[in-house]
């Protein structure tokens, strides 16, 4: 009698599953040591070291009073893990965006991106995004910056087995004009390791329609579309206004679809695909945050992790994909049916991205068998 094949360890399966991360913000991907190197070359006077400013990034919510009553409860008071000095997500991005100087800096993070996703996380595909070029790097102009981070990309291609592209993010707090100025110097100066656009910061800066003649002109160059939505506005219209309006092709977070029935049978029917992150800044939100993807997940809605910003809050996408089974309790097998979910929500060309898809599928019957890599 054959010996029964042993049950798979869960770290494990996880740890060798074939990932794909579509939800990663470039500057949120910086390797303290990174920073602090930069730091000290730029001569920046930080009030503490990268490391300890990284461990405080504890963003504070909006206004409690605008979630009070929403269905899932939110948290109101503060969570027992925030630090006694806070950092901003965003403070922390400005000084890390400060001291990325030349195209060497430019190319050294997006390596380091792909590498740290790769080893750490065995991220196959990776598309993280970039926001408008800060006043410090217009001497390399768009088309310097974004060829300098595709020769990261291409060095970290060539080291591992994965694939990387960019989005490029527009800012909601700006305006529409500004964002249509930001859009047309990317279709103007086509790159194939751009392959999309992204809509980013915080929701309550304005409702997405805004940002609609934008999208038109990405969407008519043949770029992907996306967009953070009903993360911090609590109702499910920003999601239905991202699809109808600016043709969105997957969405970003989407916890709020959950307070309109209409909306989420909706999602769930056109099986929308929406990236989600357990982690966030907002650490007295993570609890809530779980509990959303973990209803989502119930209803029905195609969902599957991504790491956001890893390295400063910190998380990787293995330890969202560990979280989605330890602490929500996803069973393997719809894990793997995330991460293929995943690559057939990725902007990478064909053949490639059939090609990902048909290898993880083998290894994924593979490991969910029990059978050796």
């Amino acid at each position: 009698m054959a010996e029964p094949v042993p049950a798979p360890n869960p770290t494990d399966l996880l740890t060798r599953l074939p990932k794909v991360d579509l939800h990663c913000h470039l500057l949120g991907t910086v390797r303290a040591a990174t920073f602090g190197e930069l730091a000290r070359r730029e001569r920046l006077d930080l009030p503490e070291s990268p490391e300890a400013i990284y461990a405080g990034i504890n963003s504070r919510p909006p206004d409690p009073e605008l979630y009070r009553s929403t269905r899932i409860p939110m948290p109101q008071g503060r969570s027992p893990d925030e630090p006694e000095t806070s950092y901003s997500l965003f403070q922390a991005s400005e000084w890390v965006r400060a001291v990325v100087r030349t195209p060497e800096d430019l190319s050294r993070i997006a390596y380091e991106a792909c590498a740290d996703a790769f080893l750490g996380s065995g991220t196959r595909h990776l598309e993280f995004s970039f926001d408008m070029i800060p006043g410090h790097l217009a001497p390399i102009g768009y088309a310097g910056v974004v060829e300098a981070m595709a020769d990261g990309i291409r060095r970290a291609e060539g080291e591992f087995a994965m694939t990387a592209r960019m989005l490029a993010a527009i800012d909601r707090s700006g305006s529409a004009q500004e964002a249509l100025e930001w859009i047309r110097t990317v279709v103007e100066h086509p790159h194939e390791y751009v392959v999309g656009i992204g809509l980013d910061n915080l929701e309550n800066s304005g409702p997405p329609e805004r940002f609609a003649e934008a999208y038109a002109l990405a969407g008519a160059a043949g770029l992907g579309r996306t967009a953070h939505t009903s993360e911090h506005v609590p109702a499910a219209t920003n999601a239905v206004t991202c699809l109808d309006v600016l043709g969105c092709d997957r969405l970003d977070h989407g916890y709020f679809i959950l307070e309109d029935d209409e909306v989420v049978a909706r999602m769930r029917a056109e099986q929308v695909p929406f990236t989600v992150a357990s982690t966030t800044s907002r650490r007295s939100w993570r609890p809530w945050r779980r509990a959303s993807i973990a209803a989502m997940i119930e209803a029905g809605i195609n969902v599957f992790p991504a790491s956001d910003d890893p390295a400063m809050f910190p998380t990787t996408l293995l330890n969202e994909y560990l979280i989605q089974h330890e602490q929500i309790g996803t069973s393997l097998e719809h894990l793997g049916r995330m991460a293929l979910a995943g690559i057939d929500a990725c902007w990478l060309p064909e053949p490639a991205k059939s090609e990902l898809r048909a290898r993880s599928e083998a290894e994924i019957a593979d490991l969910l068998a029990g059978r050796p890599a």
